[in-house]
């Protein structure tokens, strides 16, 4: 069995942008799972994406008011294929970020996490997999805004960042 997740982070709405990409809408009508790491801001944006999406796991970001953490919460589980995986809006600074979430997260394969805006791809020491979507509102320092697509097939993880211009 495959299954394919979209990771978005921090749309920041109505913040950031107005609304959310066509792009990434689409995006959501064609995923199995959708996975949201927090700093979604408004909860009109919850609300779209519960909507639109087949299944959605997600967790609240320090952008997030009380009406969203009432809803969410800091730290999602799931398993997906046998790949246990976790969701969290802050991990803190990149350097020796592998180490610290190997401690922080010892039974997970896949860490998804969002904050910086900026896309990340790393494996930890342990294998676990760390991915930060970057944003698809608010593009920091990054060329453009940004989503991730990710394919899951017998534990094998495959991913693509997706640029929104």
């Amino acid at each position: 069995m495959t299954t394919t997740l979209l990771l978005i982070a921090d749309t920041h709405v109505p913040k950031r942008a107005k609304r959310l990409p066509e792009a990434l809408l689409r995006a959501v009508d064609d995923a199995d799972i959708v996975i949201h790491a927090g700093d979604w801001v408004d909860v009109a944006t919850l609300d779209l994406l519960e909507s639109r999406s087949r299944v959605l796991h997600g967790v609240y970001g320090n952008n997030d008011g009380p009406a969203l953490r009432g809803r969410l919460p800091e730290i999602a589980r799931l398993t997906i294929e046998q790949v246990e995986v976790a969701v969290v809006h802050e991990t803190g600074a990149k350097q020796r970020r592998e180490e610290r979430m190997d401690a922080a997260f010892p039974d997970v394969d896949l860490l998804i996490f969002g904050h910086s805006h900026i896309p990340w791809d790393t494996v930890a020491p342990s294998g676990m997999r760390l991915l930060n979507p970057g944003s698809p509102t608010d593009r920091r320092r990054q060329p453009v805004c940004t989503m991730m697509s990710v394919t899951i097939d017998e534990r094998r993880i495959d991913v693509a960042l997706v640029p929104l211009t």
